[in-house]
């Protein structure tokens, strides 16, 4: 008679919840490449008034009064500043809705994307 205490227990023995197969399967999980990121830009020009500037950024780019205003002065002074890093998508969207509300309201602002 075989002593039960003395007969060693195997994985494939035991009662589990995996039907008996204990084989971990490996697989890589493929590396996903970032999407490449666009800087949306506003570019200085003599017209456009530095209040519907400021609006613009507010509104298209979600920034506070003070950030706004930074923003503006920057592209009055250096003629062109980066108000935002986005994917392609989202820049050509903002880009989009730009230049549609400043010739809406008979602006010549002009606002740019490229690659970063």
């Amino acid at each position: 008679m075989i002593d039960p205490s003395k007969t060693p227990v195997t994985m494939s023995d035991s009662d589990d919840d995996f039907g008996g197969d204990t084989s971990v399967a490996l697989k890589t999980k493929p590396k996903t490449k970032r999407p490449p990121l666009y800087k949306v830009m506003l570019l200085n020009d003599d017209y456009t008034p530095m209040e519907f500037v400021v609006h613009i950024l507010e509104r298209f780019f979600g920034l506070t009064h003070s950030q706004a205003f930074e923003i503006m002065l920057t592209v009055h002074k250096k003629g062109v500043a980066v108000v935002g890093v986005f994917s392609h998508e989202i820049a050509e969207t903002k880009v989009t809705q730009v230049m549609d509300f400043a010739r809406r309201h008979q602006h010549p602002l002009q606002c740019t994307m490229e690659k970063e």
